[in-house]
């Protein structure tokens, strides 16, 4: 399984060293070449954000830290369409995103 890097929000020259690498599931890449060219530019400027900073609270982004399927995990909602998926790996300094849904599958995954 290869994880692939979203295009940045920001231009690689003005990363710091606590930018975080966002890294994507293969079937969230698989995803993202199956939607239309606007919806992907959408996206991955969106995903780009979690390298800012991913915790809800801080940075660009609706984020929040849910029980997903039994797990800890943070979600970031896309506009009022998508809904990322991720986990957030302190110690290597990565986001993995690990899925992407429509925003109303989402909230049945996860209660509301």
């Amino acid at each position: 399984m290869r994880w692939t890097i979203p295009v940045r929000s920001s231009s690689p020259s003005t990363m710091s060293e606590e930018d975080y690498t966002v890294l994507l599931h293969p079937d969230v890449n698989e995803f993202l070449t199956a939607v239309d060219e606007k919806t992907e530019q959408i996206i991955r400027e969106n995903l780009g954000y979690l390298a800012d900073n991913p915790y809800p609270g801080r940075g660009q982004g609706d984020k929040e830290r849910l029980p997903i399927d039994g797990e800890d995990r943070y979600r970031m909602h896309i506009g009022r369409t998508w809904t990322a998926f991720y986990d957030i790996y302190e110690d290597d300094n990565e986001v993995g995103v690990l899925e992407i849904l429509p925003i109303d599958d989402a909230h049945d995954r996860y209660g509301l």
